[in-house]
């Protein structure tokens, strides 16, 4: 009876781990219309400003050059055309100084980052509707994951979230949990480790960082710390809010009903392999990852998602 009882209390929520790949509702072209600066009545003269900007200026050689892919850049930057177009050669300026982290990546390689519980991407959002990306940095073993591998785990992510037009609009948020956080992981923290993730996450993805939590960390990290702030702008530095070991703290920004049983909240644990598995078997999420530059081996996915991939003349690899 009282483990009845206990099921009955903390039901598990019902989840979906399915892109939103539709048109957006009117209530998020609202808030675009509100807060990215997105009038309907010029958008796609805006489009047209960044498409000649790219051509004039030729500081960039982007993959696409469709509405649909230059509109993510258009909506990070408040719809300002010069703004957006500085974005986009952020973004294949850092292809190009990191080409190791973009070139022969198979997704599913990263299952170790899922199964060790470094990086999560869980499959339900914030209050606000924004992604939440995870990453549990005392999990991480320098020893079996390389530090590259984090971040083609962070950019797999932020590319598979960038296909949906709610998380171009209203962004998203970071959770670092820095419990066991240890001098191994340290010493991977060098300057240059640190200018990476924060180009990565500020700088040089058409995403919208709204806030980065820290929580759970020591005095270790405030050593750490001193290694990034020199890179962050004023404006990023508001963003980051630091919350001890106080789970309550928090609360005051991301409501328990919106976050992990670990945090105070309702759900469970949710490994960044459920998105591994989900592509593997899901024709639209493999076929915008293989657009996004993704290979994969074809025994990795299910035939009749290789089949369809086929019929579309999409390669594999």
């Amino acid at each position: 009876m009282y483990l009845y009882l206990l099921a009955v209390k903390m039901p598990i929520p019902v989840y979906s781990v399915e892109l939103e790949l539709g048109e957006p509702p009117p209530q998020l072209l609202e808030y675009a219309h509100k807060h990215c600066g997105e009038e309907p009545g010029t958008r796609l003269q805006a489009v047209s400003e960044l498409r000649d900007l790219i051509y004039e200026r030729g500081e960039c050689t982007p993959h696409r050059m469709d509405d649909e892919f230059l509109i993510r850049f258009l909506r990070a930057r408040n719809f300002i055309p010069q703004r957006a177009h500085r974005l986009m050669v952020n973004y294949y300026q850092f292809k190009e100084e990191n080409s190791e982290l973009f070139e022969n990546v198979y997704p599913l390689d990263l299952r170790t980052i899922g199964d060790a519980n470094v990086i999560a991407v869980p499959p339900y959002r914030d209050q606000d509707g924004r992604r939440i990306i995870l990453f549990r940095i005392g999990c991480w073993d320098p020893k079996s994951i390389p530090v590259e591998d984090l971040f083609k785990g962070t950019i797999m992510a932020l590319e598979l979230g960038l296909v949906e037009q709610r998380t171009q609009i209203m962004g998203g948020i970071a959770i670092f949990d820095l419990e066991d956080l240890g001098t191994q992981h340290a010493w991977q923290t060098t300057p240059t480790v640190a200018a990476r993730m924060v180009k990565l996450l500020v700088s040089s993805f058409p995403a919208i960082t709204h806030a980065i939590h820290i929580i759970n960390h020591s005095w270790l990290f405030d050593k750490l710390y001193s290694i990034f702030k020199p890179l962050l702008s004023a404006d990023m530095q508001s963003k980051i809010y630091f919350h001890g070991y106080d789970s309550t703290s928090l609360h005051k920004h991301i409501h328990p009903d919106h976050l992990p049983e670990r945090y105070g909240g309702i759900w469970p644990d949710y490994s960044y392999t459920i998105w591994l598995e989900s592509l593997r078997k899901n024709f639209r999420v493999a076929k915008e990852l293989l657009s996004s530059g993704y290979k994969f081996r074809e025994d990795e996915i299910c035939p009749e998602v290789v089949r369809k991939l086929k019929e579309e003349g999409i390669r594999l690899s």
